[in-house]
């Protein structure tokens, strides 16, 4: 009896060190919910992002390196890149934190619903998508949408780097995790955004996926869309 315990015990401690468990605690904190990254591809960290983005000099080298460097988070992630539209100079440019289910569909940003919504925000401030230059914090979606802090860090340092490039007039930024990765102490309304080549205007306010869901939200949103009205007007 004690024979079979112990060949039972030493079978079950054999499947756990197959299936890669060595120690019942571990040193570090482990994220298990994180995407397997490809172990062919360097991942870029917060510290040597900076290093990184010194290699694009132009707005066509930067998106071309948005584009196929092996580097991009997003190369760990499933699905076609959707990459900025609109012109260089605009007078705004729009950043969101990630396509939707429904814009990798589709192809571009703001399709479905939430994309008849933002063009009617865009009316409502004169302007259409041919107008603006739209960007995203990362050009695919990761499984859950869940992004990693060090993910955000890199995505916020080179869009610091893209709005220099892009050199709009003023910004607007869509989404609480947009707002939260390149201004964490602004608000609604008027603010300036820091970036690789000076400080512009920034406007912040709500996704439109959240508009409509939450309407009640719709009146504070035109309250900060008529403040960029009155900035453009200047």
């Amino acid at each position: 009896m004690m024979e079979n315990l112990a060949e039972t015990a030493n079978a079950y401690m054999a499947w756990w060190s197959l299936a890669g468990v060595d120690c019942a605690v571990g040193e570090e904190p482990m994220n298990w919910l994180r995407p397997v990254q490809d172990a062919a591809r360097p991942r870029i960290s917060a510290a040597d992002d900076g290093a990184t983005l010194t290699r694009p000099q132009s707005f066509e080298a930067f998106i071309t390196w948005l584009a196929e460097d092996a580097a991009q988070p997003e190369r760990r992630w499933p699905g076609a890149a959707i990459m900025p539209a609109g012109p260089v100079n605009a007078p705004l440019m729009v950043i969101t934190d990630m396509p939707d289910p429904a814009d990798l569909e589709a192809g571009v940003l703001f399709s479905d619903r939430a994309g008849q919504l933002f063009d009617a925000m865009l009316r409502a401030i004169g302007l259409d998508r041919q107008d603006v230059h739209l960007a995203s914090l990362f050009l695919s979606r990761p499984p859950g949408a869940m992004v990693e802090a060090t993910d955000l860090a890199l995505a916020a340092t080179r869009m610091r780097t893209h709005v220099m490039f892009a050199s709009p007039q003023r910004l607007l930024l869509l989404g609480d995790r947009t707002i939260r990765t390149l201004m964490p102490t602004a608000d609604s309304g008027l603010r300036k955004f820091n970036h690789d080549g000076g400080t512009l205007p920034a406007f912040a306010t709500f996704h439109p996926r959240l508009l409509l869901g939450q309407p009640a939200a719709k009146a504070e949103c035109w309250r900060v869309m008529q403040g960029l009205i009155e900035e453009m007007t200047k």
